[in-house]
């Protein structure tokens, strides 16, 4: 059956057609998307930070967001400013919570062959934290075996996005 258009009497009045059927409401509808941004957190950060440490090791880089529903996804968008002073691996990683906290991994590595040559490091990930409590997202580094490594070594500007995604 095609639905025939409303009319609009002059006084505004606005009569639909009498046709059986149902009539979706906003709420149905948000009922079904998914998919949708609810809401976007960014935050950066150009402190340098340095370690030889081989467990993992805040960068100083961290945000929070609140999920207003415990069904949403966050879509976490990470880029850094890395540098080994020394020819060998580096990793970073991001972790729920601190470094202590829940290890989203896997950790990218980073080989450096030529020292002193900063290079952009990017991680993705979707996490279902399967809650309405704010959630801290820290990324993490660690250093291979005799490798000294830094971020933001040269005035950088290292971000986390933070995109709360309706599930």
């Amino acid at each position: 059956t095609e639905l025939a258009a409303p009319a609009v009497a002059p006084d505004g009045v606005l009569t639909l057609p009498a046709v059986a059927g149902t009539l979706a409401t906003t709420a149905d509808v948000a009922a079904v998307v998914t998919g949708k941004i609810l809401q976007v957190v960014q935050a950066s950060t150009s402190a340098t930070v340095t370690t030889t440490s081989t467990s993992y090791v805040t960068t100083g880089l961290t945000a929070t967001i609140t999920p207003s529903a415990a069904t949403s996804k966050i879509l976490i968008l990470n880029t850094i400013a890395a540098r080994n002073a020394s020819a060998g691996v580096s990793y970073f990683t991001l972790f729920r919570g601190t470094v202590s906290g829940t290890n989203l991994g896997p950790a990218e590595g980073m080989v450096t062959i030529y020292p002193s040559i900063q290079a952009g490091q990017n991680l993705t990930y979707l996490d279902s934290p399967n809650t309405t409590a704010a959630q801290i997202y820290t990324v993490g580094m660690k250093a291979g075996a005799g490798v000294t490594m830094s971020v933001n070594i040269y005035n950088s500007l290292s971000s986390i996005i933070l995109m709360e995604v309706a599930a």
